[in-house]
């Protein structure tokens, strides 16, 4: 999630901050009317009375209101009894939901058909309204970033928030920046990539000077061998471009040449007993695969065909999420006779054959991951998928069988 992302910002009013509601959801049918509740109190006793008596064993989305009507806080739960329940547990809560409950006077909450609905209802009402303690003092939370290759005349991997689009490539966003850059400054050592400011001066090996001026590195990876030393004449154009492309051709997917030699050098090392290069190497593999993991997903993702998840909610009612390129696009109730021909209409607006975005916008990435991690959790899942051809054959299915 976004500190400040680009694409879903906060929609101006005439009092911003005021609390009138959740709002509309993109991660309900569209005839759903979802139950919802308010509980008013300035103490926490009165709100702790209020959840025993009134709030569900069932999933939803939870919001905490302060005492000058602003949204603070926004979470979900798979039994929002149980999870409201344990902000007034004053012995076993952590620091946080005490800071929370204590800026509280209003409760509201809004229960979902599923599991699913309430992660993807809750990451919506973040990414509109930014609540205070949603993103304020999380540990690693952070604004989106990019993980690019690019800078001439000597590119190398670096990490920005906002690419120029001039760079040979542009990967990601992502939200963890320590790791990324992590990645970036391993990368540019395995291909020995320069990361120097763009005042250095460069000079290939190739290009002559009519007096020597005795260029010396201006840094250490030079010396250790992690840089080939355009900033010294200690490589060739061509060489340099060898490793740019070697660093692109990874970071597009195309070789994972890195990952093996880093693993077959760490195993060596091991079994030589040394096991100080051997943890080294661990290192660097891990924040390689890491960015490697990543970015196949994001490719998955963006490439990946339509496909449609049914699941069964809390009320016994079946709902179709419609996922395209990764990302929850709309829901809907399991067809009926009377509502095929709509769902038909609705999978062929959703699953549009227009051509994938180079690059996820940063609300869609986070999307993305929800669902990732949904089906990693449960891989068992998986084998429920329908494609949309699929799916359209059990709608005329259902058509054939009422109307027989």
């Amino acid at each position: 999630m976004s500190r400040a992302p680009t694409d879903g910002k906060k929609q101006a009013r005439l009092f911003p901050d005021t609390f009138d509601g959740f709002g509309p959801c993109r991660f309900r049918p569209a005839d759903e009317v979802p139950p919802t509740h308010e509980l008013r109190g300035t103490r926490p006793s009165k709100l702790k009375g209020g959840v025993r008596k009134h709030a569900p064993k069932l999933p939803g989305v939870y919001g905490m209101i302060d005492a000058r009507d602003r949204l603070v806080y926004v979470g979900k739960a798979k039994n929002l009894r149980a999870r409201l329940l344990s902000y007034f547990r004053t012995n076993s809560r952590d620091p946080k939901a005490g800071k929370i409950i204590g800026q509280t006077r209003r409760l509201v909450w809004e229960q979902t058909g599923d599991e699913l609905a309430a992660l993807l209802r809750e990451l919506e009402l973040i990414q509109r309204v930014r609540p205070k303690f949603n993103v304020l003092g999380v540990p690693g939370f952070q604004r989106h970033h990019y993980v690019c290759l690019g800078k001439a005349p000597a590119p190398y991997v670096y990490v920005t928030t906002k690419p120029t689009g001039k760079e040979l490539g542009v990967y990601g966003p992502f939200v963890r920046w320590y790791r990324s850059e992590d990645a970036a400054r391993r990368l540019n050592d395995y291909f020995k990539l320069r990361d120097c400011p763009q005042t250095v001066a460069l000079c290939f090996a190739e290009q002559g000077e009519l007096f020597d001026h005795g260029r010396a590195a201006k840094c250490l990876r030079y010396e250790l061998g992690t840089c080939a030393g355009p900033c010294t004449g200690g490589c060739t154009r061509a060489a340099y471009s060898a490793g740019v492309r070697g660093a692109k051709a990874f970071l597009d997917g195309r070789s994972r040449a890195p990952l093996k030699a880093l693993r077959e050098q760490m195993e060596a090392a091991s079994a030589a007993l040394q096991f100080e290069r051997a943890g080294s190497l661990r290192d660097k593999l891990q924040a390689l695969q890491w960015l490697d993991d990543r970015l196949s997903l994001l490719r998955t993702a963006r490439d990946q065909n339509a496909f449609v998840y049914p699941l069964r909610g809390v009320d016994g009612r079946d709902r179709w999420y419609l996922i395209h390129r990764g990302e929850v696009r709309t829901v809907a109730f399991a067809p009926t006779a009377a509502t095929g021909a709509a769902l038909v209409a609705l999978m062929a607006a959703t699953f549009t054959d227009a051509p994938a975005p180079a690059v996820l916008t940063d609300t869609a990435v986070d999307s993305v991951l929800l669902v990732a991690a949904w089906f990693r959790k449960r891989a068992d899942e998986r084998a429920r998928l329908l494609t949309r051809a699929k799916a359209e054959l059990q709608i005329a299915d259902c058509r054939f069988v009422i109307e027989d």
